[in-house]
């Protein structure tokens, strides 16, 4: 590529909400996506394997495409990995995704929080760290959803998804607690937010839904000022898979978002 990249990283599909986001705000730059799949979903590995894994892949991310900067549009990967790229690969930069629990305290009226996230994230320091920091003063229900993330990925390959999977993956985010309810709930995986509708379908109340994708944009921006100002780069960016090539519907899906598989 003539102009450096951005890196956009997921486990799977998720951090395509990432990429929307970024694309608006950064027009003039071209992207790279990568979807690790071999490896999803990031739930199921022992940290110490998954962060060695992350580690060895992005020695290999970096030398294919020389990103001016990586995106991890993945809180899992982000609050156990993030640091360590930092320190692997001194001189590149990183953008890390983490749990939206600062806004979620500023903005909530009640006083009842729920972070949905995967079990990995809900039960790293790190996002105790961040309620200790931003929300002592609310009560924050943790809540690791187990089959989320993939019940996102069958929705986004098949258009459909069961409704009441979905209802009983979000229903320990409500809580109705001395005449309050939770009005906030924080989308802590970046798959979740393709599931914003039926997650409203099914809330027993409505409540506000945090999703970090522009959050996580407008801080790559941040740090990289603007492009090239040469307008919107001409034919698809690339995408890759680390698992064998996706299937079909996960491939119209990519290109609705202007990729190309590489």
């Amino acid at each position: 590529m003539a102009e450096r990249p951005v890196l956009v990283f997921d486990s799977g599909i998720g951090g395509l909400t990432v990429l929307r986001e970024a694309r608006v705000l950064m027009p003039d730059r071209r992207f790279v996506y990568i979807a690790d799949d071999a490896a999803f979903p990031y739930g199921n590995w022992e940290e110490r394997a998954l962060k060695t894994h992350i580690i060895g892949l992005f020695g290999r991310l970096l030398a294919r495409f020389d990103p001016e900067i990586s995106v991890i549009a993945c809180n899992t990967a982000s609050t156990l990995a993030i640091e360590a790229l930092r320190k692997a690969y001194p001189g590149r930069r990183f953008v890390g995704t983490v749990p939206a629990i600062k806004p979620a305290a500023e903005r909530t009226r009640s006083g009842l929080v729920s972070v949905l996230a995967t079990p990995g994230t809900v039960k790293r320091q790190y996002t105790r760290d961040l309620i200790t920091q931003w929300a002592s003063r609310c009560h924050v229900r943790l809540v690791g959803s187990v089959g989320l993330a993939a019940l996102a990925e069958t929705y986004l390959r098949q258009g459909f998804v069961d409704e009441e999977a979905v209802r009983a993956e979000i229903a320990p985010c409500f809580v109705d607690m001395d005449g309050r309810r939770t009005d906030i709930v924080v989308l802590a995986c970046t798959h979740y937010p393709f599931l914003a509708n039926r997650m409203r379908k099914t809330a027993p109340w409505p409540v506000d839904w945090i999703d970090p994708a522009e959050a996580i944009a407008r801080r790559a921006v941040s740090l990289l000022g603007p492009g090239e100002g040469n307008g919107v780069p001409a034919g698809p960016d690339p995408a890759v898979f680390t698992a064998a090539k996706p299937d079909p519907a996960i491939r119209r899906l990519i290109q609705g978002f202007g990729l190309a598989l590489i």
